[in-house]
């Protein structure tokens, strides 16, 4: 198993082991003390499993994604750079898309 998902699985454990402490009457001493001593074994085995004790932190949601497009002013420039190029085309007589020659009709 990987070591990502060790850790990942470890700290769902530690995590529900302290729910369990938590919801546990503190009457009963012996199933206290089992559980506390559950939880040190699984603070040390994900220490063993990231032996650089560094501790990652938990992913950050995604912000809302940005609506990409194309601006008002980038329409515009890309209208009048098509307008030149067309111009350029019929001045020298040929198709702007196609580069072909243009045909005279009549």
């Amino acid at each position: 198993m990987k070591a990502k998902k060790a850790l990942k699985r470890l700290n769902k454990i530690e995590s529900s082991l302290a729910a369990v402490i938590e919801q546990y009457s503190p009457g009963k001493p012996q199933f206290q003390e089992l559980l506390a001593s559950a939880k040190t074994a699984v603070a040390q085995a994900k220490a063993a499993v990231n032996p650089d004790g560094v501790a990652r932190k938990p992913p950050v949601k995604a912000k809302s994604a940005k609506r990409r497009g194309i601006t008002a002013e980038g329409r515009k420039r890309l209208s009048v750079a098509a307008k030149k190029r067309w111009a350029v085309a019929k001045r020298k007589g040929v198709h702007a898309v196609t580069g072909r020659p243009l045909r005279r009709t009549a």
